[in-house]
C-alpha cells in the first residue's frame, strides 16, 4: 500500500522540549556516518532516488505535453529504488531504525510487489494512468517523510515539514491506494487470459496456483487494512500536531 512509515523513526521529546530526538545515540550514529542525515541508511534508500523519479516524471510530462504513458519515463530509477527499500526491513530487524518490522515489511513488500509482480510483468498495463496515481503518490510520501528524518537529525524541524508529513497522507494515501488497485484490476483480464504465474493440474507435485485469484484477494485485503493504517495515520497526527500546538503556547 503507498503509506509512510508511521511508527515514525523520530520520537518526540516531552512538551519541555518540543525538538524531536531520535531514538537512541546509537541510531544517531548509525544514521549520521559518512557525511550525510540519513546515509547511514544505504544511498538508494535516501531521497535522492525519489528527487529523481519526480524530476523525471516532471520532464516527461514538460517534453510529451501529456501525462499519458508516463512509466516509460521512470520505470528504472522507480525498479532501482523502490527495490533497494527492503533494505529497510534490515534496518529495523537490527536495530538502525526503531520502527516496526511487521508494518515496514508489509509496507515495503507490497510496494515491491505491485512493481514487479504486476506492472513489470503484465506490459498491457504500463500505459494505464492509474499507475501515475500511485507513482506520484510515493514520491511526494517519500520526499517529503526523508525531508522529515533529515531535519529532524539536524534539530532543525521546519513546522511546515512537520506538517506536510502528517496532513498529506490525507491525500496522498488514498491516491496512492486508488492507483495501486486500479492498476491491479486492469491486470486482472491479461492475468487470466495468459494464466499468468499460475499453475495447473495435473503436475508432479500435485499442488496448484491460480495468479488470478490470489490478485483478487490482494484486492479484497484492503477492505480491512485500508481503514486500520488510515486512521492509525489520522490518531498520529492528532497527537504530534496537537503536542507542536501545545509547546507553541508555552513559548
Amino acid at each position: 500500500m503507498a503509506s509512510e512509515d508511521w511508527i515514525p523513526l523520530i520520537q518526540h521529546g516531552g512538551s519541555d522540549s518540543g525538538q524531536p530526538r531520535v531514538g537512541s545515540a546509537k541510531s544517531v550514529s548509525a544514521l549520521t556516518q559518512d557525511g550525510g542525515p540519513v546515509a547511514g541508511l544505504p544511498k538508494i534508500q535516501g531521497p535522492d532516488g525519489w528527487l529523481v523519479i519526480a524530476v523525471g516524471l516532471v520532464r516527461a510530462y514538460l517534453a510529451k505535453g501529456s501525462y499519458h504513458s508516463l512509466y516509460y519515463s521512470i520505470e528504472k530509477p522507480l525498479k532501482f529504488f523502490q527495490t533497494g527499500a527492503l533494505l529497510e526491513i534490515l534496518h529495523c530487524a537490527i536495530g538502525i531504525v526503531p520502527s516496526s518490522v511487521v508494518l515496514t515489511s508489509f509496507q515495503v513488500m507490497s510496494r515491491v510487489f505491485l512493481i514487479w509482480a504486476v506492472t513489470h510483468s503484465v506490459k498491457e498495463v504500463q500505459t494505464e494512468d492509474s499507475i501515475l496515481l500511485f507513482v506520484t503518490a510515493w514520491t511526494v510520501t517519500e520526499i517529503i517523510r526523508y525531508s522529515f528524518y533529515t531535519f529532524s537529525l539536524l534539530n532543525h524541524l521546519p513546522y511546515l515539514i512537520k506538517w506536510a508529513r502528517y496532513t498529506l497522507f490525507i491525500v496522498l494515501y488514498p491516491m496512492g491506494v486508488s492507483g495501486e488497485l486500479l492498476t491491479i484490476y486492469a491486470a486482472l483480464p491479461f492475468v487470466r487470459q495468459a494464466g499468468l504465474y499460475s499453475i495447473s493440474l495435473p503436475n508432479k507435485y500435485n499442488f496448484s496456483f491460480d495468479y488470478y485469484a490470489f490478485l483478487i484477494l490482494i484486492m479484497i485485503s484492503y477492505i480491512p487494512l485500508f481503514p486500520q493504517l488510515y486512521f492509525h495515520m489520522i490518531h498520529q497526527r492528532r497527537k504530534v500536531l496537537s503536542r507542536t500546538e501545545e509547546h507553541k503556547k508555552f513559548e
